[in-house]
């Protein structure tokens, strides 16, 4: 399958084959395994302490005229502590056992517990290639909620590559008619339920990915347009090519990436044969 080459002022300049791994299935199964273990593989064990719910005196007599004992006082002889006294009656509360107010966690999350996936190498492989396959077939891009413009998927000429301000990448990428996708990607949505209370209040969209071929001007250019990613392209991986676990990112490939995707067979199975 060959693929235009557009220039940064939205020309067509050349054509290019692409490689070998935009001819993989696409196969969302294996993307979602990938995706799952490398989210998975970065999670920071954490648990409650051993001790917790469990660091006060919880005794309480059941004999007839022991002091602070719940006989004959209608009483269930759940463990309690002590919260206050008036005179001869004390005030309690439940304690230690999981299943009253105030005691301890009946299971808690626990520290030892392993969140680790594993994915064969074959699988993770044919993941990446099924996620770069999906980004240049246009309706599961669009499926995805891009916006993408009439002439997608094409190639973009190395000149991106170069460009060191982040003004000037932005309308480059206006220009080749992204400014609708760009404008999508700046819209925050207040996230439901508690994660609004633990650092993460927004939902931001994913926008354009720009796969290049070299450490460039164009890494640092890009950060700070929203929605916006630019990697290299031996650092892909499915989770960058198919965020939540969701192929068909809009992408655009810098020409020399393509041939270096050809060039060293990235992501292709190398079987070698060992006595």
């Amino acid at each position: 399958m060959k693929l235009k080459i557009i220039s940064l002022e939205n020309t067509v300049v050349g054509e290019k084959d692409l490689p070998s791994q935009f001819n993989e299935q696409v196969r969302a199964d294996l993307i979602k395994r990938a995706v799952h273990a490398l989210q998975a593989n970065r999670r920071q064990p954490y648990g409650a302490s051993k001790d917790a719910g469990k660091r006060h005196s919880a005794y309480l007599s059941k004999r007839r005229r022991n002091y602070r004992g719940t006989y004959g006082i209608g009483q269930s002889r759940t463990p309690r502590k002590v919260l206050s006294r008036r005179g001869s009656r004390l005030f309690y509360v439940g304690a230690f056992a999981p299943q009253t107010v105030g005691g301890r966690g009946a299971h808690p999350p626990k520290a030892e517990k392993i969140w680790l996936k594993k994915i064969n190498k074959k699988e993770r492989k044919k993941a990446i290639r099924s996620a770069i396959a999906a980004t240049i077939i246009k309706e599961v891009v669009t499926a995805r909620g891009h916006i993408v413009p009439n002439n997608y998927p094409f190639i973009i000429e190395n000149k991106i590559e170069d460009i060191n301000k982040t003004k000037q990448l932005k309308n480059i990428l206006e220009k080749i008619g992204l400014k609708e996708e760009l404008a999508r990607a700046t819209i925050k949505k207040v996230r439901a339920g508690k994660g609004k209370l633990r650092g993460r209040k927004y939902k931001k969209k994913k926008s354009v990915l720009l796969v290049v071929s070299k450490e460039c001007n164009l890494l640092n250019s890009g950060k700070n347009i929203p929605g916006v990613s630019i990697v290299k392209v031996n650092k892909l991986n499915a989770e960058i090519l198919a965020p939540g676990a969701m192929p068909g990112r809009l992408t655009l490939w810098s020409k020399d990436a393509l041939d270096i995707l050809e060039k060293n067979k990235l992501f292709v199975w190398k079987w070698t044969h060992t006595k």
